[in-house]
């Protein structure tokens, strides 16, 4: 049976607080939160173009974005767009949010950006809502380093067909 208008819409608003809620935490550094928004068993793969890593958990997750922003005296995590493919009956979701990150080096005062895609995955439970089970992260352009002749690195945009993903998950 399929959503009706209002369910879709209450659904869709629950998950866009839920990205908007990330994006605030990230940005005021409160990483104990993430506990409130992350399943405890989510798991956040990162493809920086040069390196990867993967974190479980939202303790694991916040101590690496914690360490990641230590160098910098002002960071703003900015939502850019999110598409969804939501299945309320199942009580799951996908979801692909572009994302800009806005920083200051504490060391040079000089400002740097990064914009990536996100593609994750929400589970729905009856006791916490709506909540990330699994992300994966992608870089797709960065400031440069001061000696290259470039101000941004390009790397491939990461895609995800977001149907077939909620389908196999």
């Amino acid at each position: 049976m399929s959503p009706t208008p209002e369910e879709e819409t209450a659904n869709y608003i629950a998950l866009r607080r839920l990205q908007n809620r990330y994006a605030d935490i990230v940005t005021r550094r409160a990483w104990p939160e993430l506990g409130e928004i992350f399943h405890p068993d989510c798991t956040l793969d990162l493809s920086l173009g040069d390196r990867s890593a993967q974190f479980v958990g939202p303790k694991a997750v916040g101590t690496f974005i914690g360490e990641s922003v230590a160098r910098v005296s002002f960071f703003q995590f900015v939502v850019l767009n999110t598409v969804f493919e939501i299945r309320s009956s199942e009580n799951k979701a996908v979801a692909r949010m572009y994302i800009h990150e806005l920083r200051v080096e504490s060391a040079s005062g000089k400002r740097t950006d990064a914009y990536g895609v996100y593609h994750d995955r929400f589970v729905r439970e009856e006791e916490t809502g709506w909540r990330f089970i699994e992300r994966h992260y992608g870089s797709f352009s960065r400031t440069a380093p001061a000696e290259a002749a470039e101000d941004q690195v390009v790397f491939p945009l990461p895609e995800r067909n977001l149907v077939t993903w909620i389908t196999e998950s």
